[in-house]
């Protein structure tokens, strides 16, 4: 596990678009979120610890948010040859197992998450309806092993914010993580 911290992107940033299979076998386009009020793209995987020390409150929050107009859409862009508990295969068992209410896709060249500048999982990009990137940044402070509570209060602070028509601080921290598993010859010079 490499301590990895999100590269924090030029806020109003377009989000590159993608087109990538989802675990339910549907193919899922930037452009099928063209008239959304909010738009979350978060760089997840299965084995991270740092992403299932927080799995079950990013999927509340996913509960909460959605019903108010937050789109979220989840990136898989693992080595999943060196990482086999990354694979299609088993993002469908853990989209399953764990009730994921938003799609789970699959980034097999990694293409995406360069395009995005992603270089840990969880790793979160905010965009408003015009796909203008709003926030960049962890979730919260909590981190394995460090007894504070999960509770997603920056990303919840600044989606309030966003679907509420208020400014969005640009004070933002930025997430921590497992490093990407990026394949050879993938890795950025970011």
């Amino acid at each position: 596990m490499s301590l990895t911290p999100s590269t924090m992107c030029e806020l109003g940033t377009s989000a590159p678009a993608f087109e990538l299979p989802a675990t339910d076998g549907r193919i899922v386009r930037l452009s099928d979120f063209a008239n959304t009020p909010a738009l979350l793209v978060v760089f997840w995987c299965n084995h991270c610890p740092y992403v299932q020390h927080i799995r079950a409150g990013f999927i509340t929050f996913a509960r909460d948010y959605q019903p108010r107009g937050l789109t979220i859409v989840a990136i898989n862009a693992n080595d999943a040859a060196k990482y086999p508990d990354d694979s299609p295969e088993m993002m469908k068992v853990e989209a399953d197992q764990h009730t994921f209410n938003f799609p789970y896709l699959y980034d097999e060249t990694q293409a995406i998450a360069l395009a995005y500048r992603a270089a840990c999982t969880p790793d979160f990009f905010l965009y408003g309806n015009d796909h203008g990137l709003v926030y960049r940044g962890q979730f919260d402070s909590s981190r394995p092993g460090n007894d504070t509570p999960v509770t997603g209060a920056d990303l919840r602070r600044s989606v309030d914010a966003l679907l509420e028509g208020r400014p969005l601080t640009t004070q933002q921290m930025p997430s921590i993580g497992c490093n990407i598993k990026w394949k050879p010859g993938t890795e950025p010079d970011y």
